[in-house]
């Protein structure tokens, strides 16, 4: 037979039989379904409303008493009446009333007996209500029920929200719900949000008993792996689970956990939720951190280069001098700001924060930074302003929306940013929220420069494919089919240059004559590169070298070619394995071409 025994002092569990205190919740959950149905209460996300249904239409009698040493005692006496009932049946519910107090049971029970107080004795039950019953009066017992008349009850009954783990919907939502409806009538919030459980990194269930829990503050100030595994030593998980658990701290983080940061473990545990599940793996937790690190050099970036004194224009960048990157950036904050808020609203805050870092990352400091460089070096007083007030804009803005996902940095940063006079919050958590911002979608900025971006893109392809050195910095042409583009280039050389690190950056006409010693690419129907080789590169070494890896990938080719054709190859190698041998040989023969078209403009060049 099956023998239960303690997990902790591996005694024996001997089943009892002992009767038991019952609530009746049919009408209530029928209540609590009616108002998810009824959208009087909100379920986000909306697909755990089949879980709320399957629970509260189903649902049994709720058992509520507990056999422990703690907890809020039930509120059950058992009575005693002189010469009528002397040794009262602890399993006879008849024998038994309730009361809030001990005063209030003898006098229930004076009533239900037909006889003086002075004859009654009563004793509570020792049994304790179950957890959930007790959390279950938790949003308003609290605030100061049953007095509904107090301060507290007033301004805080009923909430707004509740946010907590989908796995106790049931367990402490619905009761919390049910028991509210009964007491008060009312419902405790209109809207719950349900997060995603934190997992390990395999996706199981963090247990102490696994020795697999994962310390928040652990990750926040960082932990030595001798500290790790002392931990579990000092457990009093069995030595099995000691060294399983060893061997995943040893194979997880072999030299302890860096220190992330509370930022840079908020924003990851938030990005996760654009997933099923947590599985909190450390390693994203540090790369968010590099992310601090890089808003924390876009700004510095920015007071660099503001220069003593200066003061954000009152009216925004309105009468300025803006380029196109200036036009860019700002309508594409506008859009940021508006699907921040809107992602916000929805709960759906993973795919808000992913938003938020491609903005800072990708547009502000791949782009729009890197535009500015040339801007800061000349000498137009009016370019720079505008690219200056932008920036701010952008920066102030982005810190803002930022904050409810990483609160302690963008205080930082806001701190140190020049404000305008008069405007500037005492700190950024009691600032404004952003709702707006100037956008120029009439100008087709953004299909300029996506139209720029995409042959930004295909220049970095060609320098790296060509092996060309960073600092060698070759000419570079863009054949534009349409005039008005032409006209929009022509004034973005610089940006070009910058972001390419390139030399000299033209614009050519439909009409204009092929540069010597190019290598040309055809984009599209609008779009032709050229990059100047001669004199940037040995073309006889390239030729040599691309000939020389040809010649390798052949070999290899050769040989895996052979492998295939071998006799009793079919029969003898599995299916998965000669179809892999197949797409390695595939692959090898398609670049093997595209290396040899690669050099036929090459060869035309010597």
């Amino acid at each position: 037979m099956r023998l239960g025994r303690c997990s902790k002092s591996n005694d024996i569990i001997e089943p009892y039989l002992k009767p038991q205190w019952y609530v009746d919740c049919k009408d209530m959950a029928a209540r609590s379904v009616a108002a998810v149905r009824n959208k009087e209460l909100l379920l986000v996300p909306e697909f755990h409303e089949k879980t709320w249904f399957d629970w509260l239409e189903n649902i049994q009698d709720w058992c509520i008493s507990r056999q422990l040493w703690w907890g809020h005692r039930i509120p059950a006496y058992l009575v005693t009446v002189a010469g009528k009932i002397d040794h009262p049946d602890t399993n006879d519910r008849e024998h038994w009333v309730c009361g809030r107090d001990e005063a209030e049971a003898i006098q229930n029970a004076a009533k239900k007996f037909g006889v003086d107080a002075s004859a009654i004795t009563v004793a509570q039950d020792d049994d304790v209500l179950d957890t959930w019953f007790s959390s279950g009066l938790f949003p308003f017992s609290t605030m100061g029920w049953p007095n509904e008349d107090v301060d507290d009850m007033k301004a805080f009954f009923p909430g707004d929200l509740l946010e907590t783990g989908h796995d106790i919907l049931f367990f402490w939502v619905a009761r919390m719900v049910m028991m509210s409806l009964e007491l008060t009538d009312k419902l405790p919030f209109h809207t719950v949000f349900l997060h995603t459980m934190v997992r390990d990194e395999e996706g199981g269930k963090m247990s102490k008993s696994k020795g697999n829990v994962i310390d928040p503050l652990e990750v926040m100030d960082s932990c030595t792996l001798e500290a790790l595994l002392q931990k579990l030593y000092d457990s009093n998980l069995s030595e099995a689970e000691i060294k399983k658990g060893v061997r995943s701290r040893e194979k997880d983080f072999p030299t302890g956990i860096p220190e992330c940061g509370t930022d840079a473990l908020r924003f990851t545990l938030l990005h996760y939720m654009m997933q099923g599940s947590i599985n909190l793996d450390v390693k994203r937790v540090v790369g968010f951190k590099q992310f601090c690190n890089k808003l924390w050099n876009i700004n510095k970036f920015a007071l660099t280069n503001f220069p003593a004194g200066f003061q954000p224009e009152k009216n925004g960048v309105e009468g300025l001098k803006l380029s196109l990157s200036d036009k860019w950036i700002l309508t594409r904050l506008e859009q940021v700001i508006v699907q921040t808020c809107d992602n916000m609203e929805k709960y759906d805050f993973g795919t808000m924060v992913q938003g938020l870092y491609d903005f800072w990352l990708k547009e502000l400091a791949d782009y729009y930074i890197e535009a500015l460089k040339p801007v800061m070096k000349g000498d137009d007083a009016e370019a720079k302003k505008a690219a200056l007030n932008s920036l701010y804009i952008c920066l102030n803005t982005a810190l803002l929306l930022l904050h409810p996902a990483m609160p302690y940095i963008t205080e930082e940063l806001y701190q140190r940013l020049p404000h305008r006079a008069g405007e500037a919050a005492e700190s950024i958590v009691i600032a404004s929220y952003p709702t707006s911002c100037a956008t120029f979608k009439v100008e087709n900025v953004e299909t300029h420069v996506a139209n720029l971006q995409l042959l930004i893109g295909r220049f970095r392809s060609q320098l790296a494919a060509l092996n060309i050195p960073k600092n060698a910095s070759p000419a570079i042409f863009i054949r534009c089919s349409k005039p008005e583009t032409q006209a929009i280039f022509a004034k973005e050389t610089a940006v070009l240059q910058s972001l390419l690190r390139s030399g000299e950056a033209t614009i050519l006409t439909a009409s204009d004559a092929e540069p010597e010693g190019c290598l040309n690419q055809y984009v599209n129907e609008d779009f032709t590169i050229y990059i100047k080789v001669v004199g940037a590169i040995d073309l006889k070494l390239e030729i040599a070298r691309q000939t020389k890896n040809n010649e390798k990938l052949q070999d290899f080719a050769n040989k895996l070619d052979q492998k295939i054709n071998k006799p009793g190859y079919a029969d003898k190698v599995p299916e998965n394995v000669r179809r892999a041998d197949q797409d390695k040989l595939k692959g090898y023969q398609q670049e093997i071409a595209q290396n040899k078209k690669a050099m036929e403009p090459l060869m035309k060049l010597i």
